[in-house]
């Protein structure tokens, strides 16, 4: 950790909380049309799928592995929060055993 750590960090929240609350903000007068509802419910896999392409092209084999027991699982039981958090324990256990 360097000296600039705090000043990195209250940054950053406050970007996101700027973030947060012009999207509040900004919902007010955009009106919610079907085109829009899709967009907004879109959102949280674009994301997702941003995080999870970094992690394959930086990652090895632990990564591989938990994508597709993630893609398995959430097929399986439908449940993409519970699938994401299986992926997370299973490449903190691969690299554990130094996978």
């Amino acid at each position: 950790m360097t000296d600039s750590f705090p000043v990195v960090l209250t940054v950053m929240a406050a970007a996101a909380l700027l973030c947060r609350m012009a999207g509040f903000t900004l919902m007010r007068f955009v009106p919610l049309t079907p085109r829009v509802e899709a967009a907004l419910r879109a959102t949280p896999l674009a994301v997702m799928s941003g995080i999870v392409a970094l992690a394959v092209v930086q990652g090895g084999l632990a990564e591989w592995l938990a994508i597709g027991a993630v893609v398995a699982m959430t097929w399986a039981t439908g449940k993409d929060v519970a699938s994401a958090m299986l992926g997370v324990v299973i490449v903190a256990g691969l690299r554990w055993m130094g996978v």
